[in-house]
């Protein structure tokens, strides 16, 4: 009987994560911006891992995510017998568990451009996140257009535009898809939800985007997902 020898690059992923016993808590799919991020990443690198999904928004939701986390929210990597919390810490956990996979840029340049995106896109961009709740099953042209909201389109248009044109020399913002497109792919969502008009450019970007295998795996879920978080809608005209 002939045995198929896994790809050694695989073989070691498989290996770190049953060492390392991963598990990723999530909220909502079609809600959860913050937990979309590292599923992305976790998905798109091949990197094995059990999914804990958690609903948002329901009388038990806090006593279930305090299983795994004292901070009380989602997302959370369950590592052995240790936690990390918070997205962007879960995706340099990552990074670090697994650096044959080039989680990041691997030019220098290109890897503090990716991480200074990120960080942005982590603890700003809140008039975009207020006016335009990510909603994967909704359609809603031109809501939330409130000028905040307006504002941080134009700065991640500047963004996109920037990484494209200094790095992103074959698909994605720095070239092969990274931690910062899964970190922008709820963005792309959204956009793709109160239909945004960009560039052709970053329009194309967007698309590839949405295309790629674990973003659309995302996206799919999420539409079958049947919960309805009443603060996360927003009513059409």
């Amino acid at each position: 009987m002939q045995t198929t020898e896994l790809d050694p690059a695989l073989s070691q992923a498989l290996d770190n994560a049953k060492k390392a016993g991963l598990k990723l808590v999530i909220g909502n799919k079609n809600y959860s911006s913050w937990s979309m991020r590292p599923w992305v990443v976790l998905q798109a690198f091949g990197i094995p891992f059990q999914e804990i999904r958690i609903p948002l928004a329901q009388s038990d939701t806090s006593a279930k995510i305090a299983q795994y986390s004292s901070a009380g929210r989602v997302p959370v990597l369950i590592s052995g017998k240790h936690s990390v919390w918070d997205s962007l810490a879960i995706c340099e956990y990552l990074a670090e568990q697994f650096p044959d996979k080039h989680l990041w840029p691997q030019d220098t340049v290109a890897r503090a451009n990716a991480r200074s995106i990120c960080a942005e896109m982590h603890s700003g961009f809140s008039g975009l996140r207020n006016a335009m709740p990510m909603n994967i099953r909704a359609e809603l042209p031109g809501k939330g257009r409130t000028p905040d909201a307006q504002a941080d389109i134009g700065r991640i248009c500047e963004i996109w535009e920037t990484c494209l044109s200094d790095f992103g020399h074959h698909e994605f913002l720095f070239g092969e898809f990274s931690i910062a497109d899964a970190y922008f792919a709820p963005v792309v969502t959204r956009f793709q939800t109160y239909n945004v008009f960009l560039a052709p450019a970053l329009q194309a970007y967007m698309e590839r985007v949405l295309q790629h295998p674990a973003v659309a795996q995302w996206i799919s879920e999420a539409r079958a997902e049947e919960e309805v978080i009443p603060k996360f809608e927003v009513t059409p005209d």
